[in-house]
C-alpha cells in the first residue's frame, strides 16, 4: 500500500480520535462547537497533526459537504502572490452553500510564502472574514509576518511524548495483525522522535517484511547510530586513542550507512553521559552545534566528524 494512503487510513476522523496535544484540541473543539471559528494558526513541528487538526475541524463544521466547502492549498508548491490573487481570493469571495456562513481555506505550509503573498492574504483575510475563515499550517511561526499572526488565534504544537506514540502504534498493531513489543515500540519512538508520519511509514516498511516487528528487523528498514556504538567511539577520543575512534566511527558510517548529521546528534546525546565536567560538556556540545552547521552548509561529513572526533581527544587531556 502507498505511504500516503496509509498514513490517511489512520488519520482520525473525530476530535475524540486524535492522539496527544490535548490541551490544543480541547480549546480548538470548544471554537468549532460554537460553529464560528476564527483564523486560525497552527505553528509546530512535521507530523504531529496540525492537518489532522485541520481537517477534523472542518469536518465537524460541515459534515458530509466539507469537501464542497473546503479549499487545501500546500503553500511550499503554491506560494506567489498569483495564487493568493486568484485560487484564494475567488474561493473566498464566493458564499457558503451550508449552514455554516463561512467556508474554510487551510494553507499548509504557509512559512513557505513570499512576503508579497502574505501580505496580499493579510488583505484577503481582512476583506472576506464574513465568507471565508483560515487554516495556517507552519513550521517556524516565526516566518509568518506580524499582520497575519495578529489576525489569526495562535496555537504551538509540540512533538507528541511517548505514550502518545504508543498508543498510535498499538492502535495500527491491532488493526494490522502485527506483533510488536514494548522495546521495539521504544525505538520506534526514538527514531520517530514524536514524528506521528515518521511512526507509521516505518512500520509500513517494517510489516512489509515481516508480521513480527523486532528490535533488528527496525534496525535494519530504518538505521540509526545505536548508543552503546556512539559511546565506543567517545570513549577511546576522550582517552586519546585519535586512530582507533577514527576506525570505529568510519566503520559505523560505511556498515549501517547513517549520515554525519545523524551521527553529530547522537554524540550531541551522548555527551551528557559522559564522566566529564559540566562546563566540558557545554563546550563540547557548542562545538557539536558548530560541526552540524557545518555540515548543513555543505562541508565534507568525515573530515568534519574528524575534526570532531580531535575536539573530543583534546577534552580528554584536559585542554
Amino acid at each position: 500500500m502507498d505511504s500516503e494512503i496509509w498514513t490517511e487510513k489512520y488519520r482520525p476522523s473525530t476530535f475524540d480520535e486524535i492522539v496527544g496535544q490535548d490541551d490544543i484540541i480541547k480549546r480548538v473543539k470548544s471554537l468549532t462547537n460554537a460553529m464560528n471559528i476564527p483564523h486560525l494558526l497552527f505553528a509546530g513541528p512535521a507530523g504531529v497533526g496540525k492537518s489532522t487538526l485541520a481537517l477534523v475541524v472542518v469536518k465537524e463544521l460541515f459534515g458530509a459537504g466539507w469537501k464542497d466547502n473546503y479549499l487545501e492549498l500546500n503553500a511550499s508548491d503554491e506560494r506567489g502572490i498569483e495564487v493568493i490573487r486568484q485560487k484564494v481570493k475567488d474561493f473566498a469571495r464566493t458564499k457558503s452553500i451550508s449552514k455554516i456562513p463561512f467556508k474554510v481555506i487551510f494553507l499548509d505550509e504557509a512559512d513557505a510564502l513570499t512576503n508579497e503573498a502574505q501580505n496580499a492574504l493579510r488583505r484577503t483575510m481582512e476583506n472576506y472574514t464574513n465568507n471565508c475563515r483560515f487554516i495556517l499550517s507552519c513550521n517556524y511561526s516565526s516566518k509568518i509576518i506580524d499582520p497575519i499572526q495578529s489576525r489569526c488565534a495562535v496555537f504551538r504544537f509540540r512533538l507528541l511524548e511517548k505514550k502518545d506514540i504508543d498508543k498510535i502504534v498499538r492502535k495500527i498493531a491491532h488493526s494490522e495483525n502485527i506483533q510488536i513489543d514494548g522495546k521495539s515500540i521504544d525505538i520506534v519512538f526514538e527514531i520517530s522522535e514524536g514524528d506521528c508520519r515518521r511512526v507509521i511509514n516505518l512500520l509500513q516498511t517494517t510489516a512489509s517484511i515481516s508480521n513480527n516487528i523486532t528490535s533488528d528487523l527496525i534496525g535494519v528498514m530504518a538505521p540509526s547510530a545505536r548508543p552503546g556504538d556512539i559511546r565506543i567511539i567517545l570513549d577511546y577520543a576522550l582517552s586519546g586513542d585519535f586512530l582507533n575512534s577514527r576506525e570505529k566511527l568510519l566503520e559505523i558510517m560505511l556498515r549501517e550507512s547513517i549520515s554525519g548529521s545523524d551521527i553529530v546528534k547522537a554524540f550531541q546525546k551522548e555527551i551528557w553521559n559522559l564522566p566529564v565536567e559540566p562546563e566540558l560538556k557545554v563546550k563540547l556540545t557548542e562545538r557539536t552545534g558548530e560541526i552540524e552547521f557545518r555540515l548543513v552548509e555543505g562541508a565534507d561529513e568525515f573530515i568534519q566528524l574528524e575534526a570532531l572526533l580531535a575536539s573530543f581527544v583534546m577534552a580528554g587531556r584536559g585542554k
